[in-house]
């Protein structure tokens, strides 16, 4: 499995790039929001991949974040969204736009997208919208991990079993928080209503981790849904 792909642009496309990686050219197809965030032909480049295998075919298709991959490999397990048709929704909505639209049950945002009409952008809404708090919290995750590689470390103070066990857990509750948090302010939510909402189901479910916190925060917010 290619997953990800570094190079040389070589080449650009309506709807395709050229990536030349030691020699060897990559045809990966890309969406229009990718491609207008893409370098100058010539230049550095680096792509998110997932390779789409048929009897008669193979085709890479690109992402600029992991992210992007994921909502786009989520999109394709509903039933009559291939691959073109995950692409056109990320080209139009983005990775949050996508979250938001399924969070909130914004079926028009989804048929917004060229070729998908009212009944595939509905189904697309039913099958994932109990999903997408799974992908959200991982993108959280991610941006945690991002901001985690440019921190300074700080010394390591010994501590007792107990001690450490407690800490642990203490910091896994923390970052579960702190990632639902975030999550929920970029589908538009104000500080207030979404750090109330998560506060709210941590004192019910201390146990719950990031994707349970964003899924039980959002039915908590459901009537102020914008």
């Amino acid at each position: 499995m290619i997953g990800k792909l570094s190079g040389r642009l070589d080449w650009r496309g309506s709807d395709q790039v050229l990536i030349d990686v030691r020699g060897v050219g990559y045809i990966v197809h890309v969406n229009d929001r990718t491609l207008a965030g893409l370098p100058s032909v010539g230049e550095a480049v680096s792509l998110y991949t997932d390779l789409l295998v048929r009897e008669d075919l193979l085709q890479l298709f690109g992402f600029p974040t992991m992210l992007d991959k994921e909502w786009h490999k989520l999109l394709t397990t509903v039933q009559g969204v291939g691959a073109k048709a995950a692409m056109a929704i990320m080209g139009t909505l983005g990775a949050d736009g996508v979250a938001r639209a399924l969070t909130l049950g914004d079926q028009r945002a989804i048929q917004a997208a060229p070729g998908v009409g009212p009944k595939l952008a509905q189904r697309v809404i039913l099958e994932l919208k109990s999903k997408a708090p799974g992908i959200m919290a991982m993108g959280a995750n991610l941006a945690v991990a991002a901001e985690a590689d440019d921190s300074v470390l700080e010394p390591i103070v010994p501590m007792a079993p107990r001690k450490m066990v407690a800490a642990s857990a203490a910091q896994a509750r923390a970052g579960f928080t702190a990632d639902a948090l975030s999550a929920l302010l970029n589908l538009g939510y104000g500080q207030g209503e979404a750090a109330q909402a998560v506060s709210t189901i941590v004192a019910e479910q201390p146990e719950a981790d990031t994707a349970a916190l964003i899924r039980a925060s959002l039915k908590l917010l459901a009537p102020k849904a914008r």
